[in-house]
């Protein structure tokens, strides 16, 4: 709460690099504490291999912890770790975010959207690619290309219709204070099965002032830093929120 209170008050994007501090720290933590779980499981699966079927006393093996109670354990305090480590309420978006969010718990995604002069856009955001510090040293030259490759992201499918007739997609992936466009397609809104559609060249190869144009094309319909920046935390957010789900139906699971 107190990471988003400080977004709110300084407008999302002010400054970057306490958005990419928050990235690796959440990373290192998530990492840290479901690498315990994924052990504790693989633990758990060698030990019920191993056991022999016979050989036991009724007494002896009640006075004995079992490998499924030894696993609720740890999934018991990855939850209290989850509960007290991580923010689990949804961001309440900024008066100025352009989109209504569509959020459906136990999903990968959360879909975005709005009109705009007649078009509807349509977002599909993905959860974010976390960047620890141990990746980032690889030796490569300081360019455009190794300085992404060292941050955090987020992928967003982004589709601009009109009323009738085909559509454009858009494949981007959102840095810090940074939208990079992957792909650009134009789309059939009812293709046919037997058609492969031509889907444009590489979006690098185009023009550059094209490049530049469709970006500012993006950025006037709302996919701008500001919102994809709001973004990256909402993102890390809902990861910490389904993950705590997840621990709490696993935990079902093995008590059943």
């Amino acid at each position: 709460m107190a990471f988003s209170s400080i977004l709110r008050r300084s407008g999302y994007l002010a400054r970057p690099l306490v958005i990419a501090g928050q990235l690796l720290k959440n990373t290192q933590r998530q990492s840290s504490y479901r690498t315990v779980l994924l052990s504790a499981i693989n633990q758990n699966v060698q030990k019920d291999s191993a056991v022999p079927k016979f050989g036991f006393s009724s007494l002896a093996y009640k006075n004995k912890p079992t490998s499924d109670e030894n696993l609720l354990r740890v999934i018991e305090s990855e939850i209290t770790c989850a509960q007290e480590t991580d923010n689990h309420t949804v961001d309440e978006a900024p008066s100025n975010f352009p989109f209504k969010i569509l959020d459906q718990p136990g999903q990968q995604t959360i879909m975005l959207e709005r009109t705009y002069q007649g078009e509807e856009i349509k977002v599909e955001v993905h959860m974010p690619d976390l960047v620890t510090g141990e990746e980032n040293d690889d030796g490569r030259d300081d360019d455009d290309e190794s300085e992404r490759a060292s941050q955090s992201s987020i992928p967003l499918s982004v589709s601009v219709y009109k009323k009738d007739g085909p559509y454009l997609e858009f494949s981007c992936v959102a840095y810090p204070d940074e939208i990079v466009i992957d792909s650009l397609s134009v789309k059939n809104p009812e293709p046919r099965e037997d058609q492969i559609a031509y889907e444009g060249p590489d979006f690098q190869d185009l023009d550059e002032g094209l490049q530049k144009s469709f970006h500012k094309y993006l950025e006037i319909r709302g996919i701008k830093p500001s919102t994809t920046n709001f973004l990256h935390e909402y993102m890390i957010n809902k990861d910490s929120r389904e993950y705590l789900v997840w621990l709490q139906k696993l935990k079902q699971f093995v008590e059943a």
